[in-house]
């Protein structure tokens, strides 16, 4: 008795449970099997299942006549990279585009459609370096941004449209993108020409900062490292990885972007807007990187970013650079001092403890902060200031309170009172962005 001969629905159980190359095979056993195996509905499952499409579309998202066209033209475009490899770089980057289109889909127009296998052989050989397989996958897929196109909203500072994204804080303002591969072998070949490198560096220019402060993210072609530069990048090539080392190198760059589509989708790091341009911005938003403290209505919430690109590893003292971000605002009911209300009142004093490791460093007081006095109100948006600080080790903290005054400054309504900053980490992170 043959298998053909076990029924209907036995013969569907068996082909659901075969993967799509096992199931191409069986088809060439007989003609039945061969119908079985081009039913359209079991491609259907092989195409969710392995590239997560619930369209029959092309990997230029164009319509396939079936599922099963569909899943052979996906692996006539990319079956000769590994395809586990292909099938974890299209969630990396759906995930991405998924996030953008819910939140910042004016960033999602920048993405520009994948590259040729020609153009990224074209690539190696003029850069003279072999990419990693997941990096051509990538480029492959998708193919950098373009902030250069109509319509798409900029600043005097530059566009603030870039995935990866960044921080302000006085006049240092870093907005990441990635770099579309014309760009990526332009600026390789300038940084080999004026910064020194040398003619055989493996190192190519991936993502880069579009604003006037130099931040410079490189692909190690030798071995897959991911590294951004430092501020010894120009007179001594100083760089730090930005994967955890004991990972796959190999996969740096789709290891670094499955780490930030983490944490856009939980809320680690959100958008930010300053006037009317929204940037993705990379202070966390999510305990236990951002600690939030409320005293007599007055809500402070704060969180530090690592600021590799002001980084000296030669330094002693001065060897690592953070900035901190306090958001400050007034619950709706307004500030309470003492069982009595106030509509307003007005941040007078600051006091900063700063530790590295366990060990206090700086002990501050000062008028106000950045030389300001905020105001605040219920039902107004949060006061946001950022300002920045060494330190000599990897980790430490800042903790402190505020002085507010009831009322305001000019016309204090009460006794003053002190609201309290809970302690919030100074940490270089595994992942630098």
């Amino acid at each position: 008795m043959g298998l053909e001969s076990v029924g209907d629905l036995i013969l569907n159980a068996i082909f659901t449970k075969l993967g799509a190359k096992d199931a191409a095979k069986v088809a060439c056993v007989s003609k039945s099997f061969n119908v079985w195996a081009s039913e359209d509905a079991l491609w259907s499952k092989f195409c969710l299942e392995d590239l997560d499409l619930s369209a029959p579309v092309d990997s230029h998202g164009n319509t396939a006549p079936s599922f099963k066209a569909a899943y052979k033209l996906w692996y006539g475009a990319f079956g000769m990279y590994p395809w586990h490899l292909v099938q974890r770089v299209k969630r990396c980057l759906d995930r991405l585009k998924n996030w953008l289109m819910t939140n910042f889909p004016e960033a999602a127009t920048t993405l520009r459609n994948g590259v040729s296998e020609a153009q990224i052989d074209e690539a190696e050989k003029i850069l003279k370096v072999k990419l990693p397989v997941s990096t051509r996958i990538l480029y492959r897929f998708c193919d950098g941004q373009d902030l250069q196109g109509k319509g798409f909203p900029t600043t005097q500072n530059g566009s603030q449209l870039g995935l990866i994204g960044g921080y302000l804080f006085y006049s240092h303002l870093v907005n990441v993108y990635l770099l579309p591969l014309h760009e990526v072998i332009m600026k390789t070949q300038h940084i080999i020409r004026d910064m020194g490198f040398s003619k055989q560096s493996k190192f190519v220019l991936v993502a880069a900062s579009s604003t006037f402060i130099e931040k410079l993210f490189f692909l190690n072609c030798n071995n897959g490292q991911l590294y951004v530069g430092s501020r010894n990048l120009v007179t001594d090539g100083e760089m730090m990885p930005c994967v955890p080392e004991g990972l796959n190198k190999q996969d740096a760059m789709l290891l670094w972007l499955e780490e930030h589509a983490r944490r856009l989708e939980q809320g680690v790091i959100q958008l930010r807007e300053q006037g009317n341009v929204r940037s993705i911005c990379q202070f966390p938003e999510a305990e236990p990187f951002c600690t939030t403290s409320v005293t007599n209505g007055v809500k402070v919430r704060a969180s530090a970013v690592f600021v590799p690109e002001l980084a000296d590893l030669e330094d002693d003292s001065e060897k690592f650079w953070f900035s901190y971000s306090i958001r400050i605002s007034l619950v709706p009911e307004g500030c309470f001092v003492s069982g009595v209300y106030f509509s307003s009142c007005q941040l007078h004093w600051r006091h900063w403890i700063i530790r590295a490791n366990d060990r206090i460093i700086s002990d501050v007081n000062g008028e106000g902060v950045i030389g300001k006095l905020p105001l605040l109100r219920p039902g107004e948006k949060e006061y946001v200031y950022e300002s920045c600080t060494p330190l000599p080790t990897t980790s430490g903290s800042v903790e402190g309170y505020f002085t507010f005054v009831p009322g305001s400054v000019a016309k204090a309504k009460g006794g003053p009172f002190d609201v309290d900053v809970a302690r919030f980490p100074l940490q270089v992170p595994d992942y630098l962005f």
